[in-house]
C-alpha cells in the first residue's frame, strides 16, 4: 500500500538504512519486505515510511522485518522496480508532531528516475555527483536550491538544462546509500514542493501579469494576487 496525498511528510533526513530480504510479485506490483534493523522499534503496521524517497505504507510487521507494497505504476517510476535481496535503501519514518523539520519539505512522491553521470570521488570522505536533470523537472531545479535524490535531502551545487550537481557530507555518505551509487545508477528524483508551487501560480496567474508574455513581470500586484500579500 502506497501513500495517499497529503498522508504523510518527510524532511529527506535519513535515518537509518534497511535491506530488502526479498520482493515478490503482488497482483501487479510488488511485495516487499524489508529489514528495517534499528528503526523497527519505532515502526508499525498502518505508519509511513519513505523507502528511497518512495512513501510507503506498512502493512505488516515481524520483528525487524515490514513488508510494504508498491504498485506496477510506482515500480515503473522510481528504482524500486530495480530492487533485488541483499539491496540497501534509504530509511524514513513520517514526521510526527513536533519533530523538527531539519531537511526540507518532502512528500515522497518522486517525480521521475534520473541516472548519475558522474561521481567525483577525489575526496574519500565526501562525493560530488552529477545527475541527468529530465525536461520534466528542469524548471523546479535550480542552484542552491533543494531536492531529495533517493529521499535525501540535498541542496544543489550547479544546474544546467540537462544535469545538475550536490555535494555529499560525510554524514550523508556514511549514513545513507550514496556511499554505494555508482555511474549509471538510476536514482529516485523528488522537486521542492515551493518550487512546484512557485512554477504553478507563473504558470496560471492572471496572463497581464504573467512573466514573459505580453511584457508581463513578477509584480507587487502579482504576489497579491497570488496570495504572497
Amino acid at each position: 500500500m502506497e501513500c495517499l496525498l497529503g498522508d504523510a511528510m518527510f524532511t529527506g533526513l535519513i535515518k537509518g538504512m534497511g535491506t530488502i530480504r526479498d520482493a515478490a510479485a503482488f497482483g501487479k506490483g510488488r511485495r516487499f519486505r524489508i529489514d528495517l534493523g534499528g528503526l523497527a522499534g519505532g515502526i508499525a503496521a498502518g505508519q509511513s515510511v519513505a523507502v528511497n524517497g518512495v512513501c510507503l505504507t506498512v502493512t505488516v510487521i515481524n520483528g525487524s522485518v515490514a513488508a510494504f507494497d508498491a504498485v506496477s505504476e510506482t515500480l515503473s517510476r522510481t528504482n524500486l522496480g530495480l530492487l533485488k535481496p541483499g539491496d540497501r535503501v534509504n530509511l524514513e519514518p513520517a514526521l510526527k508532531s513536533g519533530d523538527a523539520l531539519d531537511g526540507h519539505i518532502v512528500l515522497g512522491h518522486i517525480d521521475v528516475l534520473a541516472k548519475i553521470i558522474a561521481i567525483d570521488a577525489a575526496n574519500p570522505e565526501s562525493r560530488v555527483m552529477k545527475i541527468a536533470l529530465p525536461g520534466t523537472i528542469r524548471r523546479l531545479v535550480a542552484e542552491k536550491g533543494s531536492i531529495a535524490v533517493d529521499g535525501i535531502s540535498l541542496t544543489v551545487m550547479e544546474a544546467e538544462d540537462d544535469w545538475f550537481t550536490v555535494a555529499i557530507i560525510p554524514h550523508s555518505l556514511r549514513n545513507s546509500t550514496l556511499a554505494y551509487n555508482k555511474v549509471g545508477d538510476s536514482v529516485n528524483l523528488e522537486a521542492d514542493i515551493l518550487a512546484r508551487y512557485t512554477a504553478r501560480i507563473l504558470e496560471s496567474g492572471p496572463r497581464r501579469n504573467r512573466p514573459g508574455q505580453d511584457g508581463g513581470s513578477i509584480c507587487e500586484e502579482f504576489l497579491r494576487e497570488n496570495g504572497f500579500a
